[in-house]
């Protein structure tokens, strides 16, 4: 029997094995959580408020436990785990203050006289297939919203954070949820696509990469279910003339290695004056020599390594390809060892427009430097991409930046900030990083049914 195993990237010590589900305990799982539904649903909103503001203090209770375990499965730094275990909670509570009134019945008065409403009602089982980089996060930004819209959840989770998948169930147990309205299942990626197949589960949400959302998505409209994608992002970050350059290259350097690059909103494609760009550079580079490896426990430091061996691999292969067609190294570069997560920040510049490094995303600590010449130049260059997540502009001119905000081809646009996402903002994109939206009021609304009611 294969197992899920779970690796700490940094050490590479295998930390814990865990079997896959068997078919019969699949369809236990999808009975309890058909069974759950059904009482779940007649749940009134101040009983789902109390447990998930309960899933918040657990959470904060918890954090240290939590947070350690995101570090040891996926090398991410224990700050940075510590923030995500906090943001998890936010989101808890964000949703239990505002469900109510996000799904409240609307009513509608016609022309003739006549009214009518939307009733936002939940749809049963909803299937999220999520990712390792926040592997809280991404699961409890889409479990809030749609355990308090009344629906019941299921994780598939990445193989590689199996510890993660179950500690977030503990996190619902603990806060006194009914058994089967939020399980984990440990199963592979080719159980979970056969899994939306089936009748009992009505909709499915994914993040991840581009292949796997189109494997879900194909399966999803097969049976005509609603799907939901966020997927890959090769964020352009704007730096004008007329820009504050210290402040902006200093939080470039955070927008690119926060998570040590592995995420899908980081900025990866920064596109510079001309005027400035040297200038630029040079802050940048300062800012990426004070940064302080380490293994992720270490408080003290900033990055720590990927989340698996292979992934340093092939970032690496998309470095060299992209230098061999002619992209100039900036700095770093180096190989890293074989079998080994680590991987040395690099600098990429004069990318040639046949190579990854413009092309592809490039999930980790690279960054790619583009040097134009005029602001229509900087957004044609920014929309030159199959990916549209978010967008960062910095310039002292807001009223232009604004006006440049709505040609960008993106979910998102930050001015003079880096692309985050926050409870209160919708989140999502366009082309191919995926549709539909998660986060505000708009993200509990992609699994419920606008019923109209139409009193003649």
């Amino acid at each position: 029997m294969t197992l899920l195993k779970s690796i700490n990237p940094y050490t590479q010590e295998t930390l814990a094995e865990f079997p896959h589900l068997s078919n019969d305990e699949i369809e236990q799982k999808l009975d309890a959580g058909t069974l759950a539904f059904s009482l779940w649903k007649k749940n009134d909103f101040a009983e789902r408020s109390k447990l998930m503001n309960r899933a918040a203090q657990v959470l904060r209770e918890q954090k240290e436990k939590y947070a350690k375990i995101i570090s040891q499965e996926m090398g991410k730094v224990i700050k940075e785990s510590q923030a995500e275990i906090e943001k998890c909670a936010w989101v808890c509570e964000y949703y239990a203050e505002n469900a109510e009134e996000f799904l409240a019945p609307e009513p509608i008065n016609l022309a003739d006289g006549k009214k009518a409403k939307i009733l936002h009602q939940p749809l049963g089982i909803i299937l999220a297939v999520m990712p390792w980089n926040f592997p809280f996060w991404q699961v409890f930004r889409f479990a809030a919203p749609t355990l308090m819209a009344g629906n019941v959840g299921m994780l598939k989770h990445a193989s590689n954070v199996p510890q993660c998948a179950l500690a977030i169930e503990e996190v619902f147990t603990k806060a006194g949820f009914p058994e089967g309205v939020f399980q984990s299942l440990l199963i592979n990626s080719e159980a979970a696509t056969e899994l939306i197949s089936d009748q009992r589960i009505k909709a499915v949400t994914l993040t991840g990469s581009e292949k796997a959302g189109s494997a879900v998505a194909a399966s999803a409209g097969k049976h005509i279910k609603k799907s939901l994608l966020e997927l890959g992002g090769s964020d352009p970050f704007i730096v004008l003339q007329d820009a504050d350059v210290q402040a902006a290259a200093e939080t470039a350097v955070k927008a690119r290695m926060l998570n040590f690059g592995q995420s899908c909103i980081a900025a990866k494609r920064f596109i510079i004056a001309e005027e400035i760009y040297d200038q630029f550079a040079t802050f940048f580079m300062a800012e990426l020599e004070k940064l302080t490896p380490g293994d992720p426990l270490d408080k003290s430091a900033d990055f720590a390594c990927m989340a698996r061996p292979d992934l340093a691999e092939e970032l690496y292969a998309q470095v060299k390809k992209s230098v061999d067609l002619g992209a100039k190294i900036l700095f770093g570069g180096e190989k890293p060892e074989q079998d080994r997560a680590h991987f040395q920040p690099t600098v990429l510049a004069e990318i040639p427009t046949s190579s990854p490094a413009y092309s592809e995303e490039l999930f980790g600590p690279v960054a790619t430097f583009f040097k134009v010449k005029s602001e229509q130049e900087a957004i044609a260059l920014a929309n030159d991409s199959e990916f549209g997540l978010g967008a960062s502009i910095w310039t002292k001119d807001l009223e232009k930046a604004e006006l440049l905000a709505g040609q960008i081809e993106s979910g998102g646009v930050f001015i003079n900030a880096m692309v985050s996402s926050n409870p209160l903002l919708p989140f999502g994109g366009v082309k191919k990083s995926g549709y539909g939206r998660e986060l505000s009021r708009l993200g509990i609304l992609e699994f419920i049914n606008s019923k109209t009611v139409y009193l003649g």
